[in-house]
């Protein structure tokens, strides 16, 4: 079955002084304020689009890389994601790395690092930012 989620933004004023609110509408947890300086310089307690993006990027990428190691007969117990997205003004989003550290019994390091790379590589969001260089780091927690 194919979904479709939403948010939308209000925006006011220019890019520099202005502000916006982007809400949530599948989910309907909220609302998020949104600024140039709290994607280009300090976040103060605004989002930004690449936050969002890192947020929906860790989190696919971990349901896809759970899904992998159960595929392949070892589910994980934990699977730990961030993602880093950066952003430099007049240049645009410069990369994505991902860093997941995951607990998953009965596979080494090796076998779980290349489960990690694929599911980087396939993720829905992932394929999305096929314009965008993403690199990944990934080891089994100790």
């Amino acid at each position: 079955m194919a979904t479709t989620r939403s948010a939308h933004t209000v925006w006011t004023g220019n890019l520099l002084d202005g502000n916006g609110v982007v809400t949530f509408d599948s989910s309907g947890i909220g609302e998020q304020p949104v600024s140039w300086p709290s994607r280009a310089e300090q976040a103060n307690g605004r989002t930004s689009p690449e936050e969002l993006i890192a947020a929906a990027h860790s989190s696919c990428f971990s349901m896809a890389l759970s899904h992998g190691l159960a595929g392949a007969g070892t589910p994980p117990t934990r699977i730990t994601t961030s993602a880093d997205v950066g952003f430099q003004p007049g240049e645009g989003i410069t990369g994505i790395h991902l860093t997941v550290e995951g607990v998953v019994p009965g596979i080494d390091n090796d076998t779980f690092v290349a489960a990690a790379e694929d599911a980087k590589k396939n993720c829905p969001v992932s394929q999305a930012l096929t314009g965008t260089t993403i690199t990944l780091s990934a080891k089994l927690a100790d």
